[in-house]
């Protein structure tokens, strides 16, 4: 815990960068701090220009566009759906068309319930995926530019 507090008084005082959090940085050609701390913010300035990318002013978050649902997260239409196959099925082997179509209904509208849920599910880990690849463009720059001026950077 003190570890944490160290770090987030220590970026908000601007003595460390946000980029010096996520990386390790040694002065390989024996820096001073002063001057670690100019490169550091250097290197962060230009690989936010090189990448269009600011680890410390992230993109908001966009919602991905989901398939209109009710608000029991169905598909519009699913119970009628599954009610229609349900009294078919019922008619079909001779039972009552009615509870048929109850079963009919509620079959499909958790069928529907859970694919909606799993749709959210990836369309939010693509997102993720998306987000750390662009992070990780931005610190492969970021590391580019420092080890150019002579930092060991892991």
């Amino acid at each position: 815990m003190k570890h944490q507090l160290m770090w987030v008084l220590l970026l908000s005082a601007g003595m460390i960068s946000p980029v010096s959090a996520q990386l390790s940085v040694y002065p390989a050609n024996d820096q001073s701090p002063e001057q670690q701390q100019t490169d550091e913010t250097e290197c962060y300035q230009w690989a936010v220009e090189q990448t269009g990318i600011d680890p410390a002013a992230p993109p908001p978050v966009q919602q991905a566009s989901a398939p209109p649902t009710t608000a029991t997260g169905t598909t519009p239409g699913a119970g009628a759906r599954g009610a229609a196959r349900g009294a078919i099925a019922a008619e079909v082997v001779g039972g009552d068309a009615g509870k048929g179509a109850v079963a009919g209904a509620t079959v499909n509208r958790s069928r529907s319930r859970r694919a909606n849920a799993a749709a959210e599910g990836q369309a939010q880990q693509q997102q993720q995926a998306a987000s750390q690849q662009q992070m990780d463009t931005y610190y492969k720059a970021n590391a580019a530019c420092l080890e150019g001026r002579g930092y060991s950077v892991k």
